[in-house]
């Protein structure tokens, strides 16, 4: 009868690889729980939103929201600053990022007309 036997040295690389393994699994990422606690504190961009007390126009509301008659608060993670006079306006999401760039000076226009009507109103 003739049996199969496993060598030994294929024995101790197998057991140096489960004693090489333990260390990696220990240095593993927190649990999925965890990241999500930090997501909810201070959203994806936390590494990117600037202090409250950066100066921006409209009252850090969301440009593109104003030029189409929304007023959505943006925290300011994504701003522009307009190259020819220096002024910041944020921004809610890239999409609106996106779709403003596509026109700045006509959204600028529309979203100061109706930034102007806000302020009478109140």
């Amino acid at each position: 009868m003739k049996t199969s036997s496993i060598p030994a040295f294929a024995l101790v690389a197998v057991a140096g690889l489960a004693f090489a393994v333990r260390p990696i699994a220990a240095r593993a990422e927190p649990p999925v729980q965890a990241h999500i606690a930090h997501a909810h504190a201070g959203g994806i961009w936390k590494a990117a939103v600037p202090a409250h007390e950066m100066q921006a126009e409209f009252d850090r509301l969301d440009a593109y929201g104003l030029a189409v008659g929304a007023r959505i608060q943006a925290d300011c993670s994504l701003n522009w600053v307009d190259p020819d006079d220096g002024r910041r306006y944020c921004f809610a999401s890239g999409t609106s990022l996106v779709y403003f760039l596509e026109s700045p000076r006509t959204y600028l226009a529309q979203a100061r007309g109706y930034w102007q009507g806000l302020r009478k109103a109140h």
